[in-house]
């Protein structure tokens, strides 16, 4: 079993709040839960895994560094707004 740190707990917890979606690149001795599968995060525990409902109706935890996953596009921290592009950033 990987045990994070509180700092590494808490960097988690802000990476990954509850409500991002996220995607699997592999999940180590899980079958049924195959590459490219999504869900949503619904809490980061104080172990550092990922607590996750997942589309295909599971709720399984993710331990990162041991399993693989991205967040999907569009899921930066929750009070980030997406930068307009301006004319400037256009032309190059």
């Amino acid at each position: 079993m990987v045990i994070y740190s509180r700092e590494k707990v808490a960097r988690l917890r802000e990476q990954y709040p509850a409500g991002t979606r996220i995607c699997l690149n592999s999940m180590d001795g899980e079958a049924g839960m195959p590459q490219g599968l999504e869900g949503t995060v619904q809490y980061v525990d104080d172990a550092g895994q990922l607590g996750v409902k997942w589309d295909n109706g599971r709720s399984l935890s993710l331990i990162p560094g041991v399993d693989f996953f991205h967040k999907k596009e569009g899921q930066g921290h929750p009070e980030e707004k997406p930068r307009k592009k301006r004319e400037s950033d256009l032309q190059r």
